[in-house]
């Protein structure tokens, strides 16, 4: 899955397997990646170099890296049994018994009451964002992912409570447009992920029970419309930023809306040739996508923190 995509993960063979622990693999870190989504709010509000809003976006970063990992742990001890009947799920540390289902579990409980414990500690909101996010998450596992649509929104909310978490551990508003953006940036990327699986791999041959109520079309239908509305709400934040703070007369964040839009079509290129399962995957392998990502980056950069 998830976003949690709960189906995600370290499902390599044996011989491309991490040399990585069993228990650290079992958390898969590889997954940690999209936790970077803490930074957003931090960034867009050109405050994350405040000394206070840089550590307590760490610690938010940090508290989300263990939440994450004790849904897969109960994931993977719940689906064990499946796991094992997998090609690939087969060879994760629980399902290949180099983990115990009861070590599994103690370390699940360790990881949510650390990721407590920093919530707690830095912000109430930030601990009020993780219980709903391990909460949602744990429903989907247990029995939401197997509802259409439903899936897709409970996936799609990983995402964005984690790029809300960065803004309330620091205190820091939130827009109205950065949150459009990380509502339909996130259903985007979920959406588009549900595609490339069954381009992939066909309804039948997928591993949830909600791929077989979608059709191609329809898939591709929400990852457009969503697409459209991150840069129409891209589009109209980077505009209402320049009004605010013109520099050198140069309207900065209005820059980036043009590699913004050429990476989201780069992405939905990766999509809909079915290879956007894996989207840590694809941000960390395309190049030419993480040019387009430095080319966003450095406009908006530059009028948020100069």
């Amino acid at each position: 899955m998830t976003d949690i995509d709960l189906t995600d993960g370290d499902s390599d063979v044996p011989a491309r397997r991490s040399l990585l622990p069993a228990p650290l693999r079992a958390m898969r870190p590889k997954q940690w990646v999209k936790n970077i989504l803490v930074f957003a709010a931090p960034i867009a509000a050109g405050r994350l170099f405040d000394p206070y809003v840089l550590a307590n976006t760490a610690w938010a970063f940090l508290s989300f890296c263990l939440v994450s990992a004790s849904i897969y742990l109960i994931n993977d001890v719940r689906d064990v049994e499946s796991d094992r009947q997998h090609p690939k799920k087969r060879f994760r540390p629980i399902a290949a018994g180099e983990l115990s289902t009861t070590t599994a579990m103690i370390m699940a409980v360790l990881c949510l009451a650390g990721a407590v414990a920093l919530g707690l500690w830095i912000s109430p909101m930030l601990l009020a964002v993780l219980i709903t996010y391990w909460v949602l998450q744990v429903g989907y596992s247990v029995f939401l992912k197997n509802q259409p649509i439903i899936d897709l929104a409970m996936v799609a909310s990983g995402f964005l409570l984690r790029a809300i978490a960065g803004g309330v551990a620091s205190d820091i508003p939130l827009s109205q447009w950065f949150l459009l953006v990380a509502s339909f940036g996130s259903l985007f990327m979920v959406a588009g992920k549900r595609y490339s699986e069954m381009i992939e791999l066909g309804p039948e041959a997928g591993t949830r029970a909600s791929l077989r109520r979608y059709t191609p079309s329809y898939l591709r239908f929400v990852w457009a419309v969503s697409c459209s509305a991150v840069i129409m709400s891209y589009s109209l934040w980077a505009f209402e930023t320049h009004e605010r703070t013109p520099l050198w007369g140069v309207n900065w964040t209005a820059l980036s809306i043009a590699p913004l839009t050429l990476a989201l079509l780069r992405y939905a290129m990766r999509i809909d040739t079915g290879d956007a399962g894996e989207p840590e995957d694809v941000v960390m392998g395309d190049r030419v996508l993480q040019v387009l990502g430095v080319l966003v980056i450095i406009p908006v950069a530059i009028a948020v923190f100069v």
